[in-house]
């Protein structure tokens, strides 16, 4: 669950919406884990700050009970996908690219016939597409069998409202292309990635750095439409529902792109300290996974075993 953390942070950064300078110094303090005596809003609202602050070490260690974020970090570089030459060849290429003296004003100059066949192909039959697309969503989240009516009414509500930001957003603004061409040349500089292997390898510590900086990218790039991420976390406000000492129910108000919503989330209680539920139920079944894996590998050993005299005879 870390490589595929940072390699999403990346990829967002330097292909969708990438953005330049990490918002805070790796000297600068970051927001406290929340203490094991903090209640479930506590803990929820302490994650939400490390979030907002790009700290997804801090996050992992607030989010994870401290056996599962030791393991995190001791498996962080195994188990990797192998890479061909060729995938290696395309990173190269794609980082030189992005690196080179005036990159900014190469990279526009190439794209920018595209971005004018777009719009005259394509801009005036957004806000169509945004209606199937919202509407195909809506109709998945009125079909879920796990969702409450009050949370499907919130969904509902949160993907009008990214509707209507995206209908009356043009991504493909001449200005605002510039500003996120010049966000993603910066922050290619910044990551100082020259080779797949190279990224590939980094210390768990050097790629929650990496992380961190690839998203603050993201969260500026937002800004440039008119997307504050900030303004959202600053928004949301935990109020408990019910709490037994073992399991705790909330209610999380926020704002999103100035409409007020709300939802629940369940925490849950574990040695003394609150956890998302559907984190801990998720840890829970990849553990019975794992169990299940390790008692039949003995049995297939010996079946295999077994079957060789046959197969020899």
């Amino acid at each position: 669950m870390s490589k595929p953390l940072l390699r999403a942070a990346l990829a967002s950064a330097l292909i969708v919406f990438a953005a330049g300078c990490q918002q805070q110094s790796e000297t600068a303090s970051a927001p406290a884990v929340a203490p094991v005596s903090a209640g479930p809003d506590a803990a929820l609202l302490a994650s939400i700050k490390l979030l907002k602050a790009g700290d997804f070490n801090g996050l992992m260690q607030n989010a994870l009970p401290p056996a599962e974020y030791a393991k995190v970090k001791t498996d962080w570089n195994k188990d990797q996908e192998p890479v061909t030459d060729e995938d290696r060849a395309k990173f190269t290429a794609t980082m030189t690219k992005l690196t080179a003296p005036d990159a900014e004003t190469a990279i526009y100059t190439e794209i920018e016939p595209q971005l004018k066949a777009f719009d005259a192909q394509y801009q005036q039959q957004i806000p169509m597409y945004v209606a199937m697309g919202s509407s195909w969503l809506q109709g998945l989240v009125q079909q879920s069998k796990d969702m409450s009516d009050a949370s499907k009414q919130q969904a509902v509500a949160a993907i009008n409202t990214l509707g209507g930001w995206v209908t009356k957003t043009r991504f493909t603004d001449p200005d605002k292309i510039k500003q996120i061409v010049a966000i993603t040349v910066k922050t290619a500089r910044d990551l100082n990635l020259k080779t797949l292997d190279e990224a590939r390898g980094l210390s768990y510590e050097q790629g929650m750095q990496k992380a961190q900086a690839a998203y603050g990218a993201v969260k500026q790039a937002f800004n440039v439409y008119g997307f504050s991420l900030d303004e959202t976390f600053d928004s949301i406000k935990p109020e408990v529902v019910s709490n037994d000492g073992k399991t705790a129910k909330l209610k999380v108000s926020y704002t999103l792109l100035g409409t007020p919503l709300s939802g629940e989330t369940e925490m849950v209680n574990v040695d003394g300290r609150w956890y998302g539920k559907d984190t801990i139920d998720k840890l829970k079944e990849k553990a019975a996974a794992d169990a299940a894996g390790s008692a039949a590998a003995p049995v297939e050993q010996a079946a295999s075993e077994a079957a060789k005299p046959a197969a020899q005879g």
